[in-house]
């Protein structure tokens, strides 16, 4: 116990306190002495973050082994603390969270599958999807259920380190990777290039008649070289494989350490016995080969790699805090929701948060890509990354670190990159069969040869082993998901998941919202009719305006200086607003919700918003917004496609009609609530056909869940953010066109590269059986069949 540390040690590495040191730590309402300020360091961090267990269960008798810091604290436990999780991790309601892990030594869609499968068996686990391209793990949990630690716990039992993705480290990771990858190539070049000019004089007879003590030496030099390059060079494939048996199963590092570490351990035999074939030189061939392959592999990932992670990047490490009556200077991570911060010009911005200062303008190119600056005025929602291009200003902080806008943006990018279409969940279960296949075949390979030709039995097996390793048909996908995802990112164009590849390819119907979508949404007054005294009803229309969260609410909310502000309020979606006034009743909203008060009274053609009370009728306004310049062109192109095009709104049938002729929309429904519109997609579904939603009001939230596939912009409401697939950062319409254009062309490339990798191995396993491919040839093809497949992907790159 921890009492019972002897006098004049350290209570915490219960090693001698030196003469003259008096540092001393709280624990259990005691002064414990310790020897250092670094154990007092460490030992205030374990009693602060509740581990105070560790100085119970150590061992006092043993004070050599006890460690200055215990393992759950130094690798784990810290990442369950809340301050710390600010950081990087994302609420996503009230128990669930969700962050990114970088994980280490992923290779393949094997290691991958096996992530996901060992953390489906976790309790709590909500959602784990893998993204081989960046080797991140994207992670959903239910906090009251699992700690964060015990998910990395259980990463580390199967072999893999799990940490937490922090965007300015990656560029350090990456240049760590890339300089392992050249100092094992560098290793098996130099290896290859000497084993080979002393096989070459051997197969080709140059040194033949050299006597068996010459050869024996020649074969003990070639083992030399050819020893690191199978225990330093081939690592990775060792570890890989090693960790996939560890879990019960077998990934495609599998096949190709047994041939590497066989061929070495026979060719090891014959130099011991003085007798039969080595194969030094096809070892470090092969491994050479292999590396370069995944070396090349690495820079393709890295390409899209980089570019996911430069708009975190750009986030400042310091804010300018109000601190009573002056400003103190401290990190952007330590900012509190309430605080008060200073942006000065040309300063970016550390949080989101309210403007209090009177007006600004700010470039938020950072999310939308758009670099005209954004006015903003006092009480206008400010986002984090966006840079301050007017005076200094004042802003109250409502959101920080991973809850603002930009890292849910950075979020939401994660999350596609790692979600898979149905097609490749089906290939990574099948290519753990197939490996297993694999080493059916090669055994069965090596008996046949055994009795055919016991000389070539091995070498024929090991071609086997190398040549059908499926690399290929697990990069498929994901490197073709990977070019998408950042191909539509550079158009600022957000994809959550991989439903958009599924969903297009029996895409018939596009259903387009119409104010904030086919208009701009910005609505202005046309002309109005009064049947009472207009001061009031001005003051009455902007109070209850106020109080509506309605895009055409903004046009009439400002018409009185002096709004009367309601006692009660209550809004009806997709009908107006009502409320009670100095004890009258008002409504506010469409006609239909008029004449439930009013069955015989008619509006004007163009009138859409009414003002009245239970009595009677007081006023009628006309308000109408503008058409969007490109609206007319993505109707014209959907249709040219053969897509339907059909307009759904809650706007009168008039309204309604005179602007899908406008645009040319084959199907108008009007006077649509939000449970009609989600009828309406329900219906569309039913007969088979597969439904894409453009909206982004409030209302549109439900529809926008319901449909095949829903997008969204970048001012539409969080409700709609929240429910769709596809959120266009810049409000383009014409980036509809370009996700359609991009989901179509990451099919055909997918399926190009399906097409090849299955091909290749089907193809090269009949050879290969026959004796017909040398070891080192089906290394190189092996590699070459896992570039083709990147290099195709990367075609989506090009914009």
């Amino acid at each position: 116990m921890a009492s019972e540390v002897e006098d004049g040690s350290c209570f915490h590495c219960l090693q001698p306190i030196p003469h003259g040191i008096e540092l001393s730590v709280a624990f259990q309402g005691e002064d414990k002495a310790v020897c250092c300020a670094g154990c007092q360091a460490v030992a205030e961090t374990i009693i602060e973050h509740g581990l105070t267990a560790y100085y119970k269960h150590r061992d006092l008798d043993k004070p050599q082994q006890t460690p200055l810091l215990p393992e759950q604290l130094k690798e784990l436990d810290v990442y369950d603390n809340p301050d710390v999780q600010s950081d990087f991790v994302r609420k996503t309601g009230h128990n669930s969270k969700q962050t990114t892990l970088t994980v280490n030594n992923i290779t393949c869609g094997a290691c991958a599958w096996l992530i996901e499968r060992e953390l489906a068996k976790t309790p709590g686990i909500i959602k784990s999807v893998v993204n081989v391209s960046n080797q991140r793990l994207h992670i959903e949990w239910n906090s009251d259920v699992v700690k964060l630690s015990d998910i990395i716990a259980r990463l580390a039992r199967i072999g893999y380190q799990a940490l937490p993705f922090q965007q300015n480290q990656i560029e350090a990771d990456i240049n760590a990777r890339r300089k392992g990858f050249i100092k094992r190539l560098g290793v098996a070049g130099l290896a290859t290039m000497q084993v080979m000019m002393i096989a070459f004089a051997l197969y080709f007879g140059v040194v033949s008649d050299l006597d068996s003590t010459t050869q024996q030496y020649l074969w003990v030099v070639s083992l030399v070289f050819a020893t690191p390059v199978i225990f330093y060079s081939g690592q990775p494939f060792y570890k890989s494989a090693l960790k996939s048996i560890q879990a019960g199963s077998v990934n495609m590092d599998v096949p190709v350490s047994i041939a590497l570490i066989g061929a070495y351990l026979a060719s090891l035999y014959a130099v011991i016995i003085g007798r039969g074939e080595v194969y030094f030189e096809s070892i470090s061939m092969f491994t050479f080969f292999l590396l370069t392959g995944r070396f090349l592999e690495l820079l393709a990932k890295e390409k899209a790699l980089k570019f996911s992670t430069n708009r975190l990047t750009y986030m400042p490490n310091l804010a300018h805090r109000e601190y009573q009556g002056g400003l103190e200077d401290i990190a952007a991570k330590q900012l509190k929701v309430n605080d008060i911060i200073v942006i000065k010009p040309g300063e970016t911005i550390p949080a989101d948060g309210v403007l209090l200062s009177d007006k600004a303008a700010v470039d938020e190119s950072l999310l939308t890509g758009e670099s005209r600056p954004v006015t903003k005025a006092t009480g206008d929602g400010i986002v984090a990354g966006s840079v301050n291009q007017s005076a200094t200003l004042r802003i109250k902080v409502t959101a920080t670190a991973q809850q603002t806008v930009l890292a849910g943006i950075v979020a939401m990018q994660d999350a596609a990159l790692a979600d898979k279409p149905k097609v490749q969940k089906a290939i990574d279960h099948i290519a753990q069969y197939f490996v297993m296949t694999l080493l059916v075949i090669a055994a069965g390979t090596f008996l046949v040869w055994s009795w055919i030709d016991p000389e070539h039995a091995l070498w024929v097996t090991l071609a086997v082993l190398v040549a059908t390793c499926p690399c290929a048909l697990s990069l498929a996908a994901p490197t073709s998901i990977t070019g998408a995802v950042h191909r539509l990112n550079r158009m600022n164009v957000l994809v959550k998941g991989a439903q958009l590849l599924e969903s297009v390819k029996q895409l018939d119907t596009v259903v387009f919202d119409k104010t904030g979508t086919l208009t701009f949404g910005q609505f202005k007054l046309i002309s109005r009719e009064d049947f009472s005294d207009v001061a009031k009803t001005n003051a009455i229309v902007s109070g209850l305006e106020q109080r509506s969260e309605h895009p055409i609410a903004a046009a009439l909310a400002h018409l009185s200086e002096q709004p009367i502000q309601p006692d009660e309020v209550k809004n009806h979606p997709g009908q107006g607003i009502a409320a009670c006034i100095q004890g009258t009743d008002y409504r506010l909203g469409r006609v239909e919700f008029i004449q439930t008060w009013h069955p015989n009274w008619r509006a004007k053609p163009h009138s859409n918003v009414i003002l009245a009370s239970r009595q009677a009728v007081l006023a009628e306004f006309q308000v109408d917004d503008q058409v969007r310049e490109d609206s007319h062109e993505v109707i014209s192109a959907l249709k040219r496609q053969g897509i339907r095009t059909i307009m759904l709104t809650g706007d009168s049938d008039a309204r309604a009609q005179k602007l899908a002729k406008a645009l040319g929309v084959d199907e108008v429904l009007s006077e649509q609530s939000p449970a009609d519109k989600v009828d309406t997609i329900k219906r569309l579904q039913q007969q088979s056909r597969t439904v894409w939603m453009v909206g982004d009001g409030i209302n549109d939230s439900p529809v926008l869940a319901q449909a095949d596939l829903s997008m969204t912009f970048a001012h539409a409401s969080d409700m709609a953010q929240t429910a769709a697939d596809v959120v266009l950062l810049n409000d383009q319409l014409t980036r509809v066109l370009d996700v359609i254009e991009t989901a179509r062309k990451t099919r055909v490339i997918m399926r190009e590269n399906f097409i090849w990798a299955a091909g290749y191995n089907l193809s090269i396993l009949p050879i290969a059986a026959l004796g017909l491919v040398a070891p080192w040839a089906a290394a190189l093809g092996m590699s070459l069949s896992s570039l083709v497949v990147v290099a195709n992907s990367l075609r989506l790159y090009r914009l």
